[in-house]
């Protein structure tokens, strides 16, 4: 996980400093992707510049920044308690990690559209 965020950073320099930025995990397996991009946001210097309380700052990354779904309970399930199981303290309660299955929303070409439907908050 760690080469593949490295590569995206090559590729978008600057992405995880920018407190506007969005991160989706469309299929998510196991919540690694997602606790990687949380880790490098959280991180930044611009984000802890932005965001001084530590706590603020985990609060503005999953309400507003990192998004993931996971297509069946159980992973959701396995998912969720990773990427949030050290929030015991810490109080994330508004965070877009849901479950659903988006592979025939890709098939179909409506991916678009149904992550509208599901991230509507």
């Amino acid at each position: 996980m760690k080469k593949m965020v490295d590569l995206l950073e090559q590729e978008n320099p600057g992405c995880f400093d920018d407190p506007g930025k969005t991160f989706l995990d469309p299929y998510m397996k196991s919540g690694l992707y997602i606790t990687e991009i949380v880790k490098r946001l959280y991180r930044s210097e611009k984000m802890r510049q932005a965001f001084p309380d530590d706590n603020a700052r985990l609060e503005h990354i999953f309400a507003k920044q990192v998004y993931g779904l996971a297509p069946t309970e159980i992973i959701y399930r396995i998912a969720i308690s990773y990427i949030l199981g050290f929030t015991k303290g810490h109080g994330i309660t508004a965070h877009h990690i849901r479950q659903a299955d988006t592979l025939e929303f890709a098939k179909a070409g409506t991916m678009e559209r149904e992550l509208d439907k599901i991230f509507r908050d």
